[in-house]
C-alpha cells in the first residue's frame, strides 16, 4: 500500500508539467508521454507485485528506457 501511495504522490507532482501546451500544430508526442508514464507505472507494479523489490530496482529503469524509445517523435 505504501508503494501506491508514493505513485499517487508522484503522478500529482509530475502529471502538472504534462499541462504545457505544445500550440498550434502540435504533434501526438504529449498525450503519448502520458499514457506511457501510466503503462510504465502499471508495468513496475507488475513487477514488484510478481518477483519482489529489486526485480522492480532493476526493471524499472530498462522499462522506463524502452517505453521513452516508443514514443513518436516530437
Amino acid at each position: 500500500m505504501k508503494l501506491v501511495f508514493s505513485l499517487v504522490i508522484a503522478l500529482a507532482v509530475w502529471l502538472p508539467t504534462f499541462a504545457f501546451a505544445e500550440g498550434a500544430g502540435g504533434t501526438y508526442r504529449g498525450i503519448a508521454q502520458i499514457y506511457y508514464t501510466l503503462i510504465w507505472v502499471i508495468l513496475c507494479y507488475g513487477l514488484y507485485d510478481v518477483f519482489g523489490k529489486k526485480a522492480m530496482y532493476v526493471g524499472a529503469p530498462i522499462l522506463a528506457i524502452g517505453i521513452y524509445l516508443l514514443l513518436p517523435p516530437g
